[in-house]
């Protein structure tokens, strides 16, 4: 029986030590996984021939909870790396890792602006996003109190995210 264990170990030694290898080369996130998930086999294995040897039944438990564990694990990263696009799935180099970069600097600088509301809203009403709105003119300024002042005199409208009167039940 002492040679089934002997040659069990180095089995489990020899799939442990490839996996590891497999592990750190890659070149895809897959090949990691399955790796990982290899390795998790390998340290069941291993605990079960623990068991097995010394006869002690007290580590079933572990097992079930590694298994379960190893199972919820790969099958969460295998559900992320499915998600990732094909130029994503591998670890790059430097250099094409500088190439990359540099392509996206110059995305990012010949990218639209930032979406500014203040221009936005004077480019609805007419004016240059530079000229006086209807609030900035001191002729056309409302009460001190704020009663009565500005272009929305009853309600304001409803902004994003805001409900109209219709949503607040109001007017049914």
């Amino acid at each position: 029986m002492t040679a089934v264990y002997a040659f069990c170990i180095v089995v489990l030694t020899v799939a442990g030590v490839v996996a590891l290898i497999r592990m750190e080369r890659g070149p895809t996130m897959l090949d990691r996984v399955v790796a990982l998930d290899v390795v998790t086999a390998v340290v069941l294995g291993s605990i079960a021939l623990i068991s097995a040897s010394t006869k002690r039944t007290d580590l079933v438990p572990v097992l079930v909870v590694l298994a379960i564990v190893g199972f919820v694990g790969s099958v969460t990263i295998a559900r992320f790396v499915a998600v990732e696009r094909a130029d994503e799935a591998r670890i790059l180099t430097k250099e094409e890792l500088r190439v990359v970069l540099a392509q996206q600097n110059v995305i990012d600088d010949e990218a639209a602006p930032v979406h500014d509301p203040d221009a936005a809203r004077a480019r609805d009403d007419g004016a240059e996003p530079g000229d006086a709105g209807p609030g900035d003119d001191p002729a056309h300024a409302g009460p001190v109190d704020g009663a009565g002042a500005g272009p929305y005199e009853e309600e304001p409208p409803a902004r994003d995210g805001e409900m109209g009167e219709g949503a607040r039940g109001e007017g049914r």
